[in-house]
């Protein structure tokens, strides 16, 4: 099985709600919103800049952490897995994104009592990998399987330790035969030789989470070890500040959905 890249990704603009989004630090600094738009804004511009078609979707003052996409569906191989987000404040969420792709890949629901965040769920070659989380329960890899096992993927848990939100906290796959993942992580040393890994060391961990088209990665500015071991695999690492979004326990791969 050979899927095509990606030429299309979906976003959804910041609220000003996003002051109150979930996954802020208790007693830091109030979120800038206005510069968490701006870094979403140059988020969208690399997408582009990659050759992607860029569908910002509305924000929703209802829904504070509804930037953060990703969460709210699973995509491979033309087909979603619209999720069930585990927080019950972001199940709302789905229905917008579900909208939004009707019509361009077949569409199908997560049932009760699955829970799962798309950030949980890591698609490398043809094995999808689901983190069971705070967030995404043990139920929810039967419901990964429906999904994507008749459409040639074979589906793996891997636990995620405490404290930490989502799989993709730890690893991702911004390119097809290439993974990046932090060094001491769940998945490190997971992947066979068929495999490129780059292993981003213990104090870069947040730069494991990256986004990439063809041979051009985005990276989260301030990680110079990882953009140069990946510099080193041949890439051309494209660097972004995501400091605001990261406040909410955001990252690269959160922002958006790619097919």
């Amino acid at each position: 099985m050979i899927e095509s890249p990606p030429t299309k990704a979906l976003l959804r603009a910041i609220p000003d709600s996003y002051a109150d989004a979930l996954g802020q630090v208790p007693g830091a600094p109030p979120i800038d919103v206005a510069r968490a738009r701006a870094q979403h804004a140059a988020y969208a511009a690399a997408l582009s800049a990659l050759g992607l078609e860029v569908t910002v979707l509305p924000a929703d003052e209802a829904l504070p952490d509804c930037c953060f996409i990703e969460d709210t569906a699973v995509i491979a191989a033309g087909h979603a897995l619209l999720t069930r987000p585990g927080a019950v404040s972001r199940r709302a969420e789905v229905d917008a994104v579900a909208a939004a792709l009707d019509g361009a890949v077949t569409l199908q629901r997560t049932r009760v009592p699955a829970l799962i965040d798309g950030g949980d769920v890591l698609r490398v070659a043809h094995t999808i990998y689901v983190g069971l989380s705070a967030r995404t329960n043990g139920v929810s890899v039967g419901a990964v399987q429906e999904a994507f096992w008749p459409r040639g993927f074979i589906v793996r848990s891997v636990p995620v330790p405490f404290g930490t939100l989502h799989l993709k906290c730890h690893a991702s796959s911004p390119v097809p035969g290439l993974v990046v993942v932090a060094e001491g992580s769940p998945l490190d040393g997971a992947f066979g030789p068929e495999l490129r890994a780059v292993r981003v060391p213990r104090a870069e961990a947040y730069a494991a989470n990256t986004v990439g088209v063809g041979e051009t990665v985005l990276v989260a500015a301030g990680y110079p070890e990882t953009a140069a071991r990946l510099r080193a695999e041949g890439l051309e690492v494209v660097t972004l500040d995501m400091s605001e979004l990261a406040r909410a326990d955001g990252s690269l791969t959160c922002l958006s959905l790619l097919y």
